[in-house]
């Protein structure tokens, strides 16, 4: 029988102290876009934006291919990405979707399933 940890969860990455440090730069611009201001900015110049917050290269090439999975890889914390996300028009169930490999609907169906 396979030993699993309370931390292994299939489609997920474990977002630690390393990870935050990782994906501060990131996340902090993905906080800027609460103000409307911020993200029309963004829209205006993605890669001065981009500079403006320090993204590294990795970051600044998974911001610019839009790759959401790439995004937790560099660093990203789902609940700051939702912000980048909704720029793109996903939310957070679209994200959670994409990051287990299910679709929409079937992300949905199985947090209601979880919920029983």
């Amino acid at each position: 029988m396979q030993e699993t940890s309370k931390f292994n969860v299939p489609g997920t990455s474990l977002f630690d102290g390393d990870m935050a440090m990782k994906g501060y730069a990131l996340n902090k611009m993905c906080f800027s876009f609460n103000d409307a201001a911020n993200r029309q900015a963004f829209a205006a110049d993605e890669a001065g934006y981009c500079a403006r917050f320090g993204l590294n290269e990795a970051q600044a090439r998974v911001v610019r291919e839009r790759d959401v999975l790439g995004l937790l890889a560099a660093g990203g914390n789902v609940y700051y990405l939702a912000k980048f996300a909704g720029i793109l028009g996903l939310d957070v169930q679209d994200l959670g979707a994409l990051q287990t490999g299910m679709s929409k609907e079937a992300f949905k169906q199985m947090l209601v399933e979880a919920g029983k």
